[in-house]
């Protein structure tokens, strides 16, 4: 793949939010451009070493003699600059007739940009599309435009072919630096396409490093919290955006992996976080969910759902159903017969390591209705729901009684897994 072209800059919006309007060199315009540098005009040329295109606001030909400023265009040349682009109407009224005369004779693409805008943000796009073209051979022309942040995520989650070397590259332009023992997360939103949600958790996290950007399906984000910070990072992140995030909105976590890890650890969180994200939206929760308040889940929380539609539910339905029959067959057969809720009661039970006192509280009963359900179950499978012998098979076929009831075929069809 060549390198970025002179054209293919001249075509990113802050380029062309400058109005440039090309005065010489119009056959150089397919040249590569090596970097993009911005300096006053009487020192551009020194420390230029081929291929770059220079930016300027043209002080320093304002009162230069005719001469001089030939002088300036060929010593560009000499050093085989990219080209020159000008800012003309505030410190240089219009270009000089004698800059274009020798740019135009040398060959050397001469640009004058007719509205002000900041350099700085002119030389953060280029340079970045510079690098991500350079790295990974890909074209500018990326589907998220020059969003290079969006445009990294995008990669990571789709697990593009990547190296290490690119992804550092690529994040530290984005202004993501995740020091030495950081533990990244990714993260993803459903309901929104505002990314002040994360900023808002980032800020309620002590201000740990980002990287975030919407997309047509979600709000994508990748985490780093500080390796000397306590406790579970996980949790940490869940319980920040239970509070940034506003209710209606679905956001899944993943897990936490070392930033050492290699981008591909940093692919994974991302993609567990967009995997849960679509379990969460199309299976139905395992449990209530705080009235009025956004639903905050994990990878690790829905590894269940995540193993059991390995490949899509479809492809998995006839053998989950067989499964909830094996196991709970006369649970089913009551259900149908009798308004109850017993299958329900029986996994968030296990979910939460067999307490009456949490699972009356989730399920909103009381004590002693719970007792009496948990008696039934027991009658009707003929077993004690506390045998650790049973507990891996009881908590499996609640859940895959709950996928597949919950998960229509349309849906499922959709449903995407990742391995």
């Amino acid at each position: 793949m060549p390198a970025l072209t002179l054209r293919e800059i001249l075509e990113l919006d802050p380029v062309r939010a400058a109005e440039p309007r090309l005065l010489a060199g119009e056959g150089s315009l397919d040249r590569p451009v090596r970097w993009v540098h911005s300096s006053e005009v009487y020192e551009g040329a020194n420390f230029l070493d081929g291929g770059e295109l220079l930016l300027t606001n043209g002080f320093g030909l304002t009162d230069a003699d005719e001469e001089v400023r030939r002088r300036y265009v060929r010593e560009l040349a000499a050093r085989d600059a990219a080209g020159l682009a000008v800012e003309v109407g505030r410190s240089l009224p219009s270009m000089p007739d004698e800059v274009t005369d020798e740019a135009r004779r040398l060959g050397l693409p001469l640009l004058a940009l007719h509205r002000v805008v900041p350099f700085v943000r002119i030389t953060e796009a280029a340079n970045r599309a510079i690098v991500a073209r350079g790295l990974s051979g890909r074209s500018v022309v990326r589907p998220w435009g020059d969003d290079h942040t969006a445009a990294l995520l995008a990669d990571l989650a789709d697990r593009a072919a990547l190296n290490q070397p690119e992804v550092e590259a690529r994040a530290a332009l984005a202004g993501f630096h995740p020091g030495p023992g950081a533990r990244l997360l990714g993260v993803s939103l459903h309901g929104t396409r505002d990314v002040s949600t994360v900023d808002r958790a980032v800020r309620l996290l002590g201000g740990s490093g980002v990287l975030r950007a919407a997309f047509p399906g979600d709000v994508l984000a990748l985490l780093s919290l500080p390796g000397s910070r306590a406790g579970d990072p996980v949790r940490a992140v869940q319980d920040a955006f239970r509070t940034a995030a506003e209710p209606g909105l679905t956001v899944a976590v993943g897990h936490a992996v070392a930033v050492g890890g290699g981008w591909l650890r940093w692919s994974d969180t991302l993609r567990a976080a967009r995997t849960t994200l679509e379990l969460a939206l199309t299976v139905p929760a395992a449990e209530p969910g705080m009235a009025g308040g956004p639903l905050v889940t994990s990878s690790r929380a829905l590894a269940l759902e995540r193993e059991l539609t390995r490949g899509g539910v479809d492809a998995n339905r006839e053998r989950l159903a067989g499964l909830v029959q094996h196991a709970l067959g006369p649970l089913l057969a009551w259900e149908a017969a009798h308004p109850s809720d017993l299958v329900r009661t029986l996994e968030v039970h296990l979910r939460h390591g067999c307490s009456p006192t949490r699972t009356a509280a989730l399920l909103h009963i009381g004590r002693q209705s719970l007792y009496q359900r948990l008696e039934r179950i027991e009658s009707l499978l003929g077993l004690e729901i506390g045998d650790p012998d049973l507990l891996g098979e009881l908590l499996t076929a609640a859940c895959a009684h709950r996928v597949v009831r919950g998960t229509s075929p349309a849906v499922a069809g959709g449903l995407r897994t990742v391995a």
